[in-house]
């Protein structure tokens, strides 16, 4: 998903026919507004499977001239990518509608809006691909009903959007006699956009661990790495029963998961 051409409607009025506006309306001066403390998804990661769309919620507040008719302003806050916000702007996420605002003051607007993330849609120039897992910068921009020009502000803070990620493990045989050898296999994967499946996230370092009947707490036994295809593979001494998992702590691009534990009978 590029620069994603919306609109932003303030009262039923179109007040921006889209973001990716000419470079030469773009410099002219939009609305006196600022914006301040933009959350998404409440301040955590965004995480997005292989096919299914992912609407997070976004909260800000506006500041404008107390002569600017509310009624008149669109909002709308966006991720980036680069140096700066704008319809230049290597990578712009953004989403379908303009942000709902209420009146704190004559000059202060509290602000919500939703943003939508899809992997797969009925458009493809709105659907996300995997190269646009990791970090992005958060910004917004306003217009208004009257006027072509745009204000945009950058700078209101980071938040990364993952590749939803799923981990297995099978412990065997079952069950097993004391001081014999374990095998537990497994596989670490994760959503592919690209592709709208799930695929093997290679090399990655994943621990085993064990919790004993009775405890509430794992132990790490060992960390290993996956194969090219996402595949894991180890062996450890069975000394009492319980439950083995494997653990992933997560990259930028994918989340952390552990494996529910598989439960080993020693005897």
């Amino acid at each position: 998903m590029r620069i994603r051409a919306l609109v932003l409607v303030a009262s039923g009025a179109v007040a921006l026919s889209t973001l990716a506006v000419p470079a030469a309306q773009a410099a002219t001066a939009g609305p006196a507004v600022t914006f301040s403390s933009l959350k998404v998804n409440s301040g955590k990661n965004i995480v997005v499977g292989s096919t299914a769309t992912v609407t997070v919620s976004a909260t800000y507040t506006v500041t404008k001239p107390a002569s600017l008719d509310p009624n008149t302003l669109g909002t709308l806050p966006v991720l980036y990518r680069g140096a700066t916000v704008g319809p230049d702007s290597d990578d712009l996420l953004t989403g379908d509608d303009a942000g709902t605002c209420t009146a704190a003051s004559s000059t202060v607007l509290h602000c919500s809006a939703k943003i939508q993330f899809r992997p797969k849609s009925s458009d493809p120039d709105l659907d996300l691909v995997s190269s646009e897992a990791g970090s992005w910068k958060l910004g917004a921009v306003a217009g208004t009903d009257s006027s072509d020009a745009l204000t945009w502000q950058g700078g209101l803070g980071t938040t990364h959007l993952q590749r939803r990620s799923t981990l297995t493990v099978n412990a065997s045989p079952e069950p097993v006699k004391k001081g014999k050898t374990i095998t537990v296999t497994g596989k670490l994967a994760r959503a592919n956009w690209d592709t709208n499946t799930y695929a093997g996230y290679s090399t990655q370092p994943v621990k085993l661990q064990f919790r004993k009947k009775g405890s509430s707490t794992y132990t790490t036994l060992k960390t290993i790495k996956t194969t090219s295809t996402g595949a894991l593979k180890t062996t450890t001494t069975a000394t009492a029963d319980g439950y083995y998992r494997y653990s992933f702590a997560g990259t930028t691009t994918t989340p952390s998961v552990s494996a529910a534990g598989d439960y080993v009978d020693v005897q």
